[in-house]
């Protein structure tokens, strides 16, 4: 059974840094695109960033690039998102998924595309 499991949220100031943390099990990761999105209450899902399964594509939304950067470990079964100068509006729960798309370089960005939800992380920017 495929799990998620999502670290490093918490409180950081406004200028600072965080590096959120998602470790994969119970499935080869090699063969899954992984990625990240947040919600605040009564918003839907906002995509973040994605990496394809070898982690040589990334693709990330236009709100964070620039300050948060996607990468994946090179087993593929971790992967992180780093923080840089979040803002008070970064603050959410920020929730690791992964989709299997075998050899393909897709690399959804839809949140109805992923199969396989962490139990998410909440991450609070101070000003």
């Amino acid at each position: 059974q495929v799990q998620l499991v999502e670290s490093g949220g918490g409180l950081v100031q406004t200028g600072g840094s965080l590096r959120l943390s998602c470790v994969a099990s119970g499935g080869t990761f090699s063969r899954y695109a992984m990625g990240w999105f947040r919600q605040t209450p009564g918003k839907e899902r906002e995509f973040l960033a994605a990496v394809n399964w070898s982690g040589a594509r990334t693709y990330g939304a236009d709100s964070v690039k620039g300050r948060f950067t996607i990468s994946r470990d090179s087993a593929g079964n971790t992967i992180y998102l780093q923080m840089n100068s979040p803002k008070p509006e970064d603050t959410a729960v920020y929730y690791c998924t992964a989709k299997y798309v075998g050899y393909s370089r897709s690399v959804p960005t839809g949140f109805k595309e992923y199969t396989y939800w962490g139990q998410g992380t909440q991450v609070t920017v101070s000003s």
